[in-house]
């Protein structure tokens, strides 16, 4: 049961990813007809959120899933699995919305360059965009356990979200898809929200 649980990120991942089209064209901004489907530019803001958070939430899925396995918190563990589900879910939305547009998932520009970051010095040892834990810390992630892990999970994930929320609402600034800002909007809410949540968990932890 518990091993099916975790698999429901994934599966929905590639569900979603796939229905992405029928959400974008339902959005209302087409009228329903698919050929009318607003497509941005390959290096637009809607084009850049959509790849780098797209990015930048694997990764925290990535981390979800090693703390499931080095913990037993049911609190922990219940959070991790919040957030793997949401944000493979999301990411599935955003990887559909370049399939749909004909776009690349990948640019040769830096990451945040569609928010005026061109120039933000590059990411160090993995670590591609603000917030995102760096190979080392991953790493350190994957060998602890216990109270050890859940403090780490917490700390890298509470330092990703103000990341992930910085990006988002660099979206609802920049971004002229009108699903694409509201799904960019929700993130922000919901990430602080959650922010909210781990400052307590932490607090708890000493």
């Amino acid at each position: 049961m518990r091993r099916t649980a975790w698999l429901a990120p994934a599966v929905a991942a590639v569900l979603v990813a796939g229905g992405a089209v029928t959400y974008a064209v339902a959005d209302g901004e087409s009228g329903g007809d698919a050929a009318a489907v607003r497509v941005p530019g390959a290096e637009s803001a809607d084009a850049g959120f959509a790849r780098d958070m797209a990015v930048h939430h694997q990764q925290a899925v990535e981390m979800s899933y090693i703390v499931r396995d080095r913990t037993h918190d049911e609190e922990v563990r219940r959070l991790a699995y919040d957030i793997a589900q949401t944000q493979a879910n999301q990411r599935g939305m955003l990887l559909g919305w370049l399939d749909l547009w004909g776009l690349p998932k990948v640019s040769a520009k830096p990451p945040m360059a569609w928010m005026g970051m061109a120039d933000m010095p590059p990411g160090q040892d993995g670590a591609l965009m603000p917030g995102m834990a760096t190979n080392a810390q991953l790493d350190e992630l994957r060998k602890a356990s216990g109270r050890r892990a859940e403090v780490l999970y917490l700390r890298l994930m509470t330092a990703h979200h103000k990341g992930g929320v910085h990006m988002a609402q660099g979206c609802v600034e920049r971004c002229g898809v009108g699903v694409e800002k509201r799904l960019a909007a929700g993130m922000v809410a919901s990430q602080k929200s959650e922010l909210d949540l781990m400052a307590g968990m932490l607090k708890d932890r000493s």
